[in-house]
């Protein structure tokens, strides 16, 4: 076992393996994750979740790169698989590794049981140091950045870090650590976060992304494997807060430091947990603005994905018509996505996915529209989201009356959500 007193080789051109853990349920984004894993929810149109990690490492030229999945993995998998195709005569890879009961008959048990049950993924591989990041956050990141902070610091493991306001910290690690950048505490999801020196109202947030030395990885999964029944068998809640208390050095990566090419400055730290309806509604509304912070289109960063040979979005009818019935295709201060056809109807501050289509005199309003939605003639929309294929007939409102909304949809934080293969009556 690793000690604190275990000297980390150090290496001049090391060899980096990255994993992606993308199985988690996402039970908070219900019902956009009641068929697919959070990883794959889709957003910004024509992305998935999963794109960011995958486009950080990438674009980090961190160039194998494995993606454990389980829970309702088929849409992952073929997103993956179809989309994601790194030259393997160069040996660069983009591998999902499913769950496989390769130890018994249980399923993953938490983050750190995930990768233990999958340790051959690492061991095959024989990386000097291993990148763990979740699957399911939105955010621009050069991961070399990182692993140059973890090199200089001599670290066994490096966390990266973000400021957060109390409140929010709740929901994440919080970190403690002493002028130098090490880590001197860590607790998952405090009750009672404790605030950063120096910025009251603020704790220091754990993002979910780790860096090891290979060794130590190995070793802590190892002993967190064999710990009493208690252990969660999750990173946050007991990998990291059990180095720390035994001495082993862990570093905080200060993720506001990252340097991204082509970002404007405001752009910098930005990172959007998007595990609420709530939030994931505020991250589409936050891409509509004027200037948005998350920038997707730094040609020098670029956020890849996997899409279909779809034609151009496509705007048509331009009749002013009479007394205030103009049918025209408008989209204002939206997204709209390839294969699209607003066909006589209004978006203002929306979203559009590919082949969603727009009939005569509809209007959505802030609204996040999945792939292939039809919204009637005259339906009108309000601060809703609309999974996959659903057909909104004519005439129909939402949005509108949420009390009556209630009773048929999921409304979240004043945010209505229509699911997958509803049928309206």
């Amino acid at each position: 076992m690793a000690s604190s007193t275990t000297q980390y080789r150090r290496i001049p051109s090391p060899r980096v393996l990255a994993i992606v853990l993308a199985g988690g349920e996402g039970r908070r984004l219900w019902p956009l994750t009641a068929d697919r894993a959070k990883p794959a929810v889709p957003i910004a149109g024509r992305y998935r979740l999963i794109d960011f990690a995958l486009s950080n490492f990438v674009n980090s030229g961190l160039l194998k790169i494995k993606v454990l999945t389980q829970y309702k993995s088929d849409s992952l998998n073929t997103h993956i698989a179809r989309g994601w195709r790194l030259p393997a005569f160069l040996d660069f890879f983009v591998e999902v590794v499913p769950a496989q009961q390769r130890l018994g008959r249980d399923w993953f048990k938490g983050s750190a049981d995930a990768l233990f049950q999958s340790l051959n993924a690492i061991t095959d591989e024989k990386p000097d140091y291993v990148c763990v990041f979740g699957g399911d956050h939105m955010y621009k990141m050069d991961v070399r950045q990182m692993l140059d902070v973890h090199l200089e610091a001599g670290a066994a493991a490096t966390v990266a870090v973000i400021p957060v306001p109390v409140d929010e910290a709740r929901a994440f690690g919080v970190v403690e650590v002493d002028e130098r950048g090490k880590v001197i505490a860590f607790e998952e999801k405090p009750a009672h976060p404790r605030e950063m020196p120096g910025r009251p109202g603020f704790a220091l947030a754990s993002m979910g992304n780790y860096i090891f030395d290979t060794p130590v990885l190995c070793d802590e999964l190892q002993r967190d494997a064999s710990s009493p029944g208690d252990s969660a068998h999750d990173f946050g809640r007991n990998i990291l807060p059990e180095m720390v208390a035994r001495g082993l050095p862990v570093q905080a990566y200060d993720f506001s430091q990252n340097a991204i090419p082509g970002a404007h400055e405001n752009e910098r730290g930005y990172w959007r947990d998007v595990g609420t309806i709530g939030a994931y509604w505020q991250a589409h509304m936050d891409l509509v603005a004027v200037v948005p912070t998350f920038d997707l289109y730094n040609q020098r960063w670029p956020i890849r994905t996997w899409t279909r040979p779809l034609p151009p979005a496509k705007f048509v009818f331009a009749d002013p018509g009479q007394g205030g019935h103009a049918r025209m295709g408008i989209a204002t201060d939206s997204m709209v996505s390839e294969g699209c056809i607003i066909s006589g109807g209004r978006i203002d501050r929306t979203v559009c996915s590919p082949r969603v289509r727009i009939h005569s005199f509809a209007h959505a309003e802030e609204c996040v529209l999945l792939d292939g939605v039809e919204i009637g003639r005259h339906a009108r929309l309000r601060r809703c989201i609309v999974d996959k294929g659903v057909v909104i007939p004519p005439g129909e409102q939402i949005g509108f009356d949420l009390e009556r909304d209630a009773r048929r949809f999921s409304v979240t934080d004043g945010v209505v959500v229509v699911p997958k293969g509803y049928k309206f009556s």
